[in-house]
């Protein structure tokens, strides 16, 4: 009987193995996965090895920093596959963070994840602590150590809060001063004129919902882009949103010049009235919050050293209450000079009359230049010049420049004529720039002193095109030569000041034929521009970046002025 017994037994054991020899062969956790978390070419690298068959899911992989402070790093990861409607990785898995997210010394981090057997077996979820020593010469050389960028993340970590309040607030004063800021100052100046009954408390009320609409928007913004390394403000630079907000402003000249009058139906207005005198600026506080909100996301999406500081602080460690606290200081900063002026503008508001008339009217052409302002981001700069002629063209046959001057005439009238012409001769220069190749309405004439458009041809010809990370990473590898990055969009106003200013200067130019220089174009805000942005933690244009032997070594954020930029091209050269 116990012969019988056994006999059967291994009958089935034998019969078990031949129907499971085909199936996934389930190992153990140690032999599933094999991480490994080390440095290279100045970056943290997360590698797993994984066993067949064996995937891991990408939103359980994190990476935190135990010693000397504990903190959440932020990865930068591969695209995932889809399986089981989940995002995994099979095979190996390798992923990276920059240096300067670790503190410098001897760190200590911890790296979990949880994967599964597609034999349908999962394993508990994974812990591995790796300890790592970083010099501190390691953290300043690379990608985030340029100075003003990584002195916000240095004043972030240990600064108190008030004092890091106080500094922000004083950095957006400074950013007040940019070109990022000045498109807001007519839109705003023109909200106010084109109001009814505007007195100097009403102004201050409706710059003040203005520039919090603003800031709140602002705040918002970059407090997901640190948290989710997505720029929303990019994201509005879509041409369809850029064409109709430009038609928001046009239809607010059009209301300014008298062809209609934008407001609620007098019956509406005559019931709100009734129920309170204050009642009828409610729609224009909503209109001017509106206004404010879609101006922090379309006219200014400018990336500065202060804002990509606060941004990399808030993706490393996801404290997004200090990081956004410090972001609404610094944009109630930036909105201080609008309350002074959109304040100023009651205060010295003419009475209604003909005054009222003339200034309805002129800052109705200031709304259209705003317009075109918008539509330069995406419009050919030719056609961008002959709109901009043609603006200053009609606002000198508006003035009657050519009209002959009563004898009676007032000292304004001659102004007002002397004005004109001036208007219209500057008109014709940027008409005739827009057929010659011209593209700054600093110097319409430019392209003719360049004998025709090859200075133009000359100043894009210092860039060569790079399409996307893999085919920079490939150039980044063969290059002999120190390289030049340019990460630029259309739509960003401080990269045409890099544009007119320093790349134009001789001596850039010069210094910048010892480097392979390069341009990422992030206009489109596609895939992978935002595959690339993330790669080098960058939230958006400009940015200039110089690597040498492979490693990054200095970037820039913002304008940087030709000589300053010299100086830094001889550095690494």
């Amino acid at each position: 009987m116990k012969k019988i017994f056994l006999l059967i037994m291994s009958v089935a054991l034998f019969a078990f193995v031949e129907i499971d020899e085909g199936a996934p062969q389930i190992v153990p956790a140690k032999q599933a996965f094999k991480p490994k978390v080390y440095l290279e070419k100045g970056q943290v690298v997360v590698d797993i090895k994984l066993a067949d068959k064996v995937y891991i899911y990408k939103k359980h992989i994190h990476l935190k920093e135990l010693k000397p402070k504990e903190k959440k790093i932020a990865l930068s990861m591969p695209k995932p596959m889809k399986l089981h409607g989940e995002e995994v990785y099979e095979g190996e898995f390798k992923a990276t963070a920059p240096i300067q997210a670790l503190g410098s010394g001897h760190v200590k981090l911890e790296l979990s994840f949880q994967g599964c057997n597609e034999a349908g077996i999962c394993y508990p979820p994974q812990k591995k602590v790796f300890e790592l020593e970083i010099p501190k010469k390691e953290i300043e050389a690379t990608p985030s150590a340029a100075a003003s960028q990584g002195d916000v993340v240095s004043l972030l970590k240990r600064g108190g809060f008030l004092v890091i309040l106080g500094t922000f607030f004083l950095f957006g004063l400074l950013l007040s001063l940019t070109p990022c800021v000045f498109p807001m100052i007519p839109i705003l100046s023109s909200l106010i004129v084109g109001a009814k009954d505007m007195n100097t408390k009403k102004a201050f009320i409706y710059s003040l919902v203005y520039v919090l609409a603003m800031s709140v928007t602002y705040t918002v913004a970059g407090v997901l882009a640190g948290l989710f390394g997505s720029n929303l403000q990019a994201a509005f630079q879509n041409p369809v949103v850029i064409v109709l907000f430009a038609l928001i402003f046009v239809a607010l000249a059009l209301s300014m010049f008298g062809f209609y009058e934008i407001g609620l139906p007098a019956s509406l207005q005559t019931k709100l009235a009734k129920k309170s005198d204050e009642a009828g600026s409610k729609g224009g506080l909503a209109g001017v919050a509106i206004m404010g909100f879609l101006s922090a996301l379309i006219v200014g999406p400018c990336v500065a050293p202060p804002l990509a500081g606060a941004l990399i602080y808030i993706g490393q460690t996801g404290d997004a209450l200090l990081g956004g606290a410090a972001l609404f200081a610094m944009s109630l900063g930036m909105g201080v000079p609008l309350l002074l002026i959109g304040t100023g503008a009651g205060k010295f508001m003419p009475k209604p009359g003909g005054w009222m008339e003339a200034v309805n009217k002129v800052f109705g052409v200031v709304m259209l230049g705003v317009a075109i302002w918008m539509l330069e981001r995406i419009l050919p700069s030719s056609i961008s010049l002959l709109l901009w002629a043609l603006l200053f063209i009609f606002s000198a046959v508006y003035l009657r420049s050519f009209e002959p001057l009563a004898q009676e005439a007032h000292w304004f009238g001659y102004f007002k004529k002397a004005l004109g012409i001036s208007l219209f001769i500057y008109g014709l220069f940027l008409f005739f720039g827009a057929f010659t190749g011209a593209s700054s309405m600093i110097d319409p004439l430019k392209a003719l002193k360049s004998h025709g458009v090859a200075g133009v041809e000359e100043k894009r010809a210092l860039f060569k095109e790079v399409g996307d990370l893999s085919e920079f990473r490939k150039i980044l590898k063969n290059s002999k030569k120190p390289i030049l990055l340019d990460v630029t969009a259309k739509w960003c106003t401080s990269c045409k000041e890099l544009e007119e200013f320093t790349f134009s200067d001789p001596s850039v130019q010069k210094q910048m034929q010892k480097y392979l220089s390069l341009r990422l174009d992030v206009t489109d805000n596609s895939a992978s521009d935002k595959e690339f942005l993330k790669a080098y933690g960058l939230f958006g244009p400009p940015a200039l970046i110089i690597f040498k032997d492979g490693k990054e070594q200095k970037r820039i954020i913002g304008f940087v002025d030709a000589k300053e930029f010299v100086k830094i091209l001889k550095e690494y050269e």
